[in-house]
């Protein structure tokens, strides 16, 4: 029983240290040591062993529980960042939000279309979008980008294409930064679809074959360092935008990366995460994987007051779920 509880430890003591490896995003960029970026993907896994593991300890009448019960406090931030449940806000909104990952409108451009309308959003930050032209009711904008797309009821002052000059082959890569006046004040909000790993269910569904799957690990790895490396400078210039703004800002879309991890930490500084705010329930953004990712989200300046937080689970015209959110504006 002493060797099986040395092994329970060992184990539990190696979870804390990539959950710890986790948190180090924050600070160390992919191009310097990539795999605790990777160890963000992991992070839901990695802390549902943490909590069984503790609760042995519980259940074992040992003291060390209390120590990896103090320990997992320091998770709590990084789990609501997942699963969250904030309480309700009195505050009326006044500006009405949806970010959205078309997927290229291999579902139904003209159904997509229709769900925007019956919400009836003040702003529609779309992705994917292909260079087809909607037509809402009450919004205004057109497609400037191959896969970013803007529509609102206010007035645009100037937009710009921030990664027009980023020497990447990956079109998939885009970002514009729109500035418009919104009630007599100028807003910058920023539409973001950092590059894509390039993933299909076939490359990523395990067989059980453990050659064959071994072979797959190996090539999502090759695939994800890569690309974290790439993000890192796109987060640097979309971090350029947000530092330069005299005005507040609203960074939305799909950064292709979870939570705690180095996207999240350095486009999320300074910001509000506005699922972390007011969210309620799963965060989880993007469902063909059948695996917890949210990589769709919505920041802002703090003189922003997110009022609620909404991922639509019912609508599944993509392989992305509608995120909206409504704020009061002063």
């Amino acid at each position: 029983m002493k060797i099986f509880r040395l092994i329970i430890l060992l184990i539990h003591l190696a979870i804390l240290g990539m959950l710890l490896g986790v948190l180090l995003n924050a600070y160390i960029p992919p191009k310097v040591f990539p795999w605790f970026n990777l160890l963000s993907l992991g992070f839901p896994l990695l802390m549902i062993g943490y909590v069984l593991l503790t609760f042995f300890w519980i259940f074992s009448w040992k003291k060390r529980a209390f120590v990896f019960m103090f320990l997992g406090l320091f998770f709590l931030n990084p789990v609501k960042r997942w699963v969250n449940y904030s309480a309700d806000k009195k505050d009326t909104p006044n500006l009405k939000i949806i970010t959205y990952n078309m997927m290229g409108g291999k579902l139904g451009y003209d159904k997509i279309q229709e769900y925007i309308d019956q919400q009836n959003p003040d702003m529609v930050l779309l992705q994917e979008n292909s260079y087809q032209e909607l037509q809402f009711k009450n919004l205004r904008g057109n497609n400037t980008l191959p896969v970013l797309a803007f529509y609102s009821k206010y007035k645009i002052l100037s937009r710009k294409n921030i990664f027009e000059n980023l020497n990447n082959e990956d079109i998939t890569a885009q970002c514009e930064v729109i500035d418009l006046e919104i009630k007599s004040k100028t807003y910058r909000v920023i539409n973001a679809h950092l590059g894509s790993f390039g993933f299909v269910k076939s490359m990523v569904k395990l067989n059980g074959e453990s050659k064959d799957d071994e072979e797959k690990v190996k090539n999502i790895v090759k695939r994800l360092i890569p690309t974290f490396k790439t993000h890192q400078v796109q987060v640097e210039m979309i971090r350029k935008s947000i530092d330069e703004s005299p005005y507040p800002v609203i960074l939305a879309g799909d950064l292709n990366s979870v939570p705690n991890s180095y996207e999240y930490y350095h486009l999320g500084k300074g910001l509000n995460d506005v699922f972390f705010e007011v969210g309620k329930g799963s965060g989880t953004s993007f469902h063909d994987y059948k695996y917890p990712l949210r990589i769709d989200y919505i920041f802002t300046s703090p003189s922003i007051t997110p009022i609620t937080y909404h991922v639509d689970r019912s609508v599944k015209l993509s392989d992305h779920f509608p995120v909206i959110a409504t704020f009061k504006l002063d």
